[in-house]
């Protein structure tokens, strides 16, 4: 089976944001990222990459799908 994971609280702790801070600055509810984060909610590509943006990083860096071959796993 194919999963999407994410490193996104580590890019956000790294950045030093609380989630209120992102989730403000792309227009979503802290909920959101909690969930994100914790993998129980799959993001949008719009939200992806305003994620990413936020962060300064690439959607690669935040999102990958674990068990699709020729990915990380």
């Amino acid at each position: 089976m194919v999963r999407l994971e994410n490193r996104l609280r580590e890019a956000r702790t790294s950045d030093g944001r609380t989630q209120e801070d992102l989730a403000r600055a792309v227009g979503v509810t802290r909920q959101t990222v909690l969930a994100i984060e914790k993998g129980g909610y799959e993001p949008s590509v719009r939200l992806a990459l305003l994620l990413a943006r936020e962060l300064a990083v690439s959607v690669d860096d935040l999102f990958w799908l674990a068990g699709a071959k020729g990915r990380r796993a």
